[in-house]
């Protein structure tokens, strides 16, 4: 009896070794493409074969243009086009998707006094970083002052999947916060998939959770601001958190030796012209880090990181200075650094 139960427990741990020594090592995978005007880098990690790259590709893709055909304003038949077009003030019955995401837009503008608002496309049209082609001359203030009587986040309201208008011809433009929102989207998609250790990229912005394979951490590498170079600023490990960057330093340009970006300053209607050039933002949301990022490059340093110390954001800030760039971050920033 005793030799019997021996012989079954040996049979047992090498049928369990067996088993071990089949399955599948933990690989990254990746996958790739194109969307909101921009691309997309997924790195994942998985012993799974249902998550061979072309499957995961495929539905990715299909979660990214569902979001490009309700939030691109470049596609004339999107949702929020199709809304841009409408010269009415009666409400429109719209998707969770982009209720969803306008709803966020406008408590973030709330909070930021507006300086983060959906509305100014207008004025990026008018500066030539939009939809339409670029003026050849930078706009009178004839122009601008036409064009900002028809912007203000206060004119934009949201409920009951209805948005609407307080003006007829106010115009929305979500790309301040729409790529964040689709990389938050596309991990959730990974999380009902079952990959639990993965890197999502959107047009910079970033979102990622667990770890590579040998449980070494994510580490992203943030740009030094200038427009020529792909130098690294610093290297940080954001765990599990999203992270997104804005800056003026590769979409301008010059006239008559000045410099005018595509981050435009709603309360003058101008581009900004102050020497912060970069703002990274860390937080759970990939939305809202797009968003703050951007409503941050607008203030400039000071108010930037003050706003950042009483909301408790994670932030780097990255100013010019004397030729030379000089960081500044804030207290929960800290947790992250190298």
């Amino acid at each position: 009896m005793m030799t019997s139960s021996f012989l079954r427990i040996w049979l047992a741990l090498l049928g369990l070794a067996f088993f071990v020594s089949c399955t599948p090592a933990p690989q990254q995978l990746s996958v790739s493409g194109e969307t909101m005007g921009t691309t997309y880098h997924i790195r994942y990690v998985t012993a799974n074969p249902r998550h061979a790259p072309e499957k995961v590709k495929e539905r990715v893709d299909a979660v990214l243009q569902q979001i490009n055909s309700q939030m691109s304003t470049y596609d004339p038949q999107s949702e929020l086009s199709q809304f841009n077009q409408r010269y009415t003030t009666e409400p429109v019955v719209v998707s969770r998707a982009l209720e969803t995401v306008v709803r966020r837009a406008l408590e973030i503008g709330a909070e930021t006094d507006g300086l983060l608002d959906v509305t100014v496309g207008p004025l990026v049209n008018l500066w030539g970083f939009g939809p339409l082609a670029r003026p050849d001359k930078v706009p009178t203030e004839t122009e601008l002052a036409e064009v900002r009587d028809q912007i203000g986040y206060q004119h934009l309201s949201v409920d009951n999947h209805q948005l609407r208008k307080a003006i007829p011809d106010l115009y929305v433009d979500l790309s301040t916060i729409a790529k964040g929102y689709g990389v938050d989207r596309v991990a959730v998609l990974l999380e009902q998939m079952e990959i639990k250790n993965y890197l999502v990229e959107i047009g910079g912005e970033m979102r990622m959770k667990g770890s590579k394979p040998g449980s070494k951490p994510w580490r992203i590498a943030i740009e030094q601001p200038v427009s020529l170079d792909r130098s690294v600023q610093r290297v940080i490990e954001p765990g599990n958190s999203a992270v997104a960057t804005s800056g003026d330093y590769r979409n301008y340009f010059e006239e008559n030796g000045v410099r005018y970006s595509h981050i435009i300053d709603p309360r003058t209607g101008y581009p900004i012209q102050h020497n912060l050039v970069s703002v990274t933002v860390i937080t759970d949301s990939c939305m809202d880090a797009d968003a703050y990022a951007t409503a941050l490059t607008v203030m400039g340093p000071e108010q930037a990181l003050a706003f950042a110390e009483q909301k408790g954001l994670a932030v780097l800030l990255v100013t010019r200075e004397n030729e030379a760039f000089k960081e500044y971050t804030s207290t929960a920033f800290k947790r992250f650094e190298q």
